[in-house]
């Protein structure tokens, strides 16, 4: 019997999740870091004003020699992610070159941390909320506020708000899980169960969180506001970095080299993949199939990591240990398949991944809300305007979407949308949907969870591809919107 792991041996708050334990420093209390903390303070005026990368660069290379305690730590590591990100995408154009007054102490932290070398979901989501009233509850938007943002809007603020209230209201369900596991090891089916329940119920409430984005973030604003910011470095040719970016550590020119990073995303979230876990729910790469995964392990083919597993190089060291910790003992599927005949038990474990399947749900819902409709808007607007300059009468309509190449072309340029992460997103949500329903115990739950596929190589009925989200600019459907960019989950 393998002993479960305790969260605190992780950096896991038995009360806030992965959250700090506390709430983060809202400022470095060494004045010697005083330079950071006034240009992370001005930093929406130094962008407007363009004026951040003449103040970056005239800044003295600090040591972090004298950061104590990992709060200090986390709380470097937000403010240089903050002004770094803002360094790269705060111009005109891009820049590719991040000098050593970021670039070494940035290293430094990053190691220490071990993080990569962009700003994460950890420095913009875990070591960056202050509660209003200390007094008071952090698993509640109404008492909960950022410390640090990109643009200094409200809506900014509401969309990290969201993610770091989920994280503290799904931090119960850390050691319920882990008390369920614990229980299936000792054949306890109804304590199992009691917890599959709650599970559900609580997931429940944290799908009804997530969708309270569209209260105080506006897609537009979202869209060409924020969004920029969040970029990492990897698969960002479009956007003016082809290359990567360097991070001049002060040695020889010809040492320096390119490095490519996702950028920040809800992939990154320690809690959506532990329920995964917990749940027994395996991702594989986008595109793939369970039987590809098969064929590939009986020619005992390494397994090529999915995006998900991917992100764990992003979490904090801790974090990810956690998660490979937990997957070592998940037992709960196992446990169930193996109690078919308790109808109470599998019904429990079958709505747990319901409920996980409608979360995803209503990310994609959010996605096209967000970021396929603002698309469409962006790419009307620029075909607008190149006819404005090329003389053509804005009297006559524009050349329909239909026509405007082939379906194949138009495939893939819907594909080719990248999200913040650097990947093509909605296909890698829809399957990271699908592929929660996998792992039901029940036929006639998998067949539900299914989405509709058919036998017939896994089509999907007509009837989801009517499903339409109202937008500003038009009627989008699920089918059509197969682009991403939104920080996942």
């Amino acid at each position: 019997m393998m002993a479960i792991p305790k969260p605190e041996d992780y950096d896991v708050s038995v009360e806030n999740g992965f959250l700090s334990s506390e709430p983060p420093l809202q400022a470095l209390p060494d004045a010697y870091y005083a330079p950071w903390e006034y240009i992370v303070k001005n930093l929406q005026g130094l962008i407007l004003s363009k004026r951040l990368r003449e103040v970056v660069d005239k800044l003295p290379v600090l040591s972090t020699d004298r950061l104590s305690g990992e709060p200090q730590w986390r709380r470097a590591y937000s403010v240089l992610a903050f002004i770094t990100h803002a360094y790269i995408w705060g111009g005109d154009k891009p820049l590719e070159w991040v000098p050593p007054p970021l670039t070494v102490p940035f290293m430094a932290t990053c190691k220490h941390l071990e993080l990569p070398l962009v700003a994460t979901y950890a420095g913009l989501v875990l070591w960056n909320w202050k509660p209003i009233f200390g007094d008071e509850r952090i698993d509640t938007l109404a008492n909960l506020d950022m410390i640090d943002t990109f643009t200094g809007s409200l809506d900014e603020k509401w969309f990290y708000l969201i993610s770091v209230a989920i994280e503290a209201r799904g931090a119960s369900l850390i050691p319920l899980m882990l008390d369920a596991i614990q229980a299936a090891q000792r054949g306890d089916r109804v304590t199992v169960t009691e917890c599959l329940r709650s599970f559900a119920e609580r997931l429940d409430e944290l799908g009804a969180m997530l969708v309270r984005m569209y209260d105080n973030c506006d897609p537009h604003v979202f869209y060409h506001r924020i969004r920029p910011f969040l970029a990492g470095s990897k698969n960002m040719t479009d956007a003016g970095l082809p290359n990567g970016v360097v991070f001049d550590n002060g040695g020889p020119i010809n040492k320096q080299r390119y490095v490519q990073f996702s950028g920040g995303s809800n992939a990154q979230s320690s809690l959506i993949q532990f329920f995964d876990l917990a749940l027994s729910v395996e991702h594989r790469p986008t595109g793939t199939k369970a039987n590809d995964t098969r064929k590939a392990q009986s020619k005992q083919k390494p397994a090529e990591p999915s995006f998900i597993h991917e992100m764990r190089k992003y979490m904090p060291g801790p974090h990810a240990r956690f998660l490979e910790a937990v997957g070592r003992v998940a037992n709960i599927r196992a446990f169930v398949e193996q109690h078919k005949y308790d109808r109470s038990l599998s019904v429990a474990f079958d709505a747990c991944l319901a409920m996980l399947s409608a979360f995803r749900d209503k990310h994609i819902q959010m996605v096209s809300r967000y970021i396929i409709i603002k698309a469409g808007e962006a790419k009307k607007n620029a075909a607008k305007a190149d006819q404005k300059k090329e003389g053509v009468s804005m009297d006559l309509p524009l050349r329909p979407k239909s026509a405007a190449g082939t379906k194949t072309e138009q495939e893939k340029e819907r594909k080719n949308l990248r999200g913040t992460g650097g990947t093509s997103l909605i296909p890698f949500l829809r399957q990271a949907r699908d592929e929660t329903g996998e792992p039901a115990v029940d036929a006639w739950a998998r067949r539900v969870l299914s989405k509709g596929r058919n036998n017939d190589g896994g089509r999907r009925e007509r009837r989801e591809s009517k499903v339409e989200i109202q937008g500003l600019a038009s009627v989008w459907t699920v089918k059509d919107s197969e682009m991403g960019g939104l920080c996942l989950y």
